[in-house]
């Protein structure tokens, strides 16, 4: 199957439990718990791949480019995973949020994002050369927008739940996520895979961990008050929802 292919999969399982069947309610949180752990991949980490550029080369060619599909960390951890609260009905309100996603180099950084409904993402064009950006969504009204260099800030507000793909038509190895989630309770894995999700009311959940390349993995997790509960997740090629 194609890196376009396995792509395409995973966003289609994550739109079948990405959006939410409840109205999440906000209250305030007493005794608050947090999550934490590593997601990690199983077994021996895929060398990265090579992208080749074909375009704009003395701005987008200035750095070798690699794949971020999938990034294993030397102690195999991933990097991009998004891991969320599923099922979370209530808890802390959700903050409208600004969350910056740049061209640079002609690559988006950072690969994946993560917001909740109602954020905005302000979408840069560091590059200064002409980008076009083009979502892939389901819950979100889809757009493709040219964004030449002058044209330095996009600013687009998602209002629900959904998983929305990324790319550019001028740059066709451009690829990023826009992980929109139902509640604040999520989190993108660092370098080393770890993450924290914070300020949890005290009960029992599913957390969720996404992978684009690997797709995704649920745990029950009971959150006591105050205390801190350690949840990690093993990925592979083989991984199942």
């Amino acid at each position: 199957m194609t890196r376009r292919l396995v792509a395409l999969a995973a966003l289609v399982a994550a739109l079948a439990f990405g959006v939410s069947a409840y109205a999440y309610q906000a209250e305030a949180v007493v005794d608050g718990g947090t999550i934490a752990g590593t997601v990690r991949y199983a077994g021996k980490p895929p060398k990265p791949e090579r992208v080749e550029i074909t375009k704009d080369i003395g701005v987008c060619g200035a750095e070798p480019h690699y794949s971020e599909a999938l990034i294993v960390g030397a102690d195999g951890g991933i990097k991009y995973a998004v891991v969320t609260l599923k099922d979370i009905e209530k808890g802390e309100p959700i903050k409208p949020v600004e969350v910056k996603f740049d061209q640079k180099g002609c690559e988006y950084h950072p690969h994946v994002i993560a917001l909740p409904a109602g954020g905005t993402v302000d979408i840069i064009n560091s590059d200064g050369i002409l980008h076009n950006v083009h979502t892939e969504s389901k819950a979100n009204p889809p757009f493709n927008l040219a964004q030449p260099g002058f044209k330095r800030l996009i600013r687009k507000k998602l209002d629900k739940p959904d998983l929305i793909e990324v790319s550019c038509d001028v740059h066709n190895w451009m690829r990023g996520w826009w992980y929109v989630a139902a509640s604040p309770y999520y989190a993108v894995t660092d370098a080393a895979g770890h993450y924290t999700i914070s300020n949890v009311p005290p009960g029992t959940y599913t957390l969720q961990v996404w992978q684009e390349t690997l797709g995704t993995r649920e745990r029950k997790v009971d959150v006591k008050p105050g205390k801190t509960v350690t949840v990690d997740f093993e990925l592979s090629a083989k991984t199942n929802k």
